[in-house]
């Protein structure tokens, strides 16, 4: 850069230039340091502007990051939330399977209670129809062999 060049050869100057004896005060060639000072007046505005060139720069890249920075920030936020409503939503659904399955467990068990009463109410009438069945059995067997007479002889042998 221009400017600092300057400046350094006028810190030559003056560390070239002869003192005043019992002082620390130096004599300077007057129009040397005039002309350095046109040269920075010169130099400066190149140098400013690139300076403010550079800050807006600067402020630009700020910006666009910080800009890129809210965008995944929002990014991650719709993320996470999506993940949030979805673990919601397959927490609800599991909750709803496992109602469902106890449910049909106990309409399984209300089935198969019932059905176990039916069958025994069944079997029971059954058994009750086989006891008057072999009730009969034994009887005509009886009366087969004599045992007991027939209802008929009896009705008979009463009248005659």
């Amino acid at each position: 850069m221009e400017l600092f060049h300057i400046l350094n050869e006028m810190e030559d100057l003056i560390e070239s230039s002869p003192r005043i004896p019992m002082t620390r005060r130096v004599i300077v060639d007057e129009e040397k340091l005039l002309d350095y000072l046109d040269r920075i007046r010169t130099t400066l505005p190149e140098e400013l502007r690139q300076a403010r060139w550079i800050l807006q720069e600067r402020e630009k890249v700020l910006a666009d990051t910080k800009k890129e920075a809210d965008r995944m920030l929002e990014d991650i936020q719709r993320q996470v939330e999506k993940k949030a409503e979805e673990s919601e939503i397959v927490r609800k659904a599991q909750a709803r399977a496992e109602e469902i399955l106890r449910r049909a467990e106990h309409v399984a068990q209300e089935i198969k209670q019932g059905a176990r009463e039916y069958a025994d109410e069944i079997l029971s009438k059954l058994e009750e129809n086989l006891d008057m069945i072999l009730a009969q059995v034994r009887e005509g067997r009886a009366e087969l062999k004599g045992i007991r007479p027939a209802k008929k002889e009896e009705a008979r042998v009463a009248q005659g």
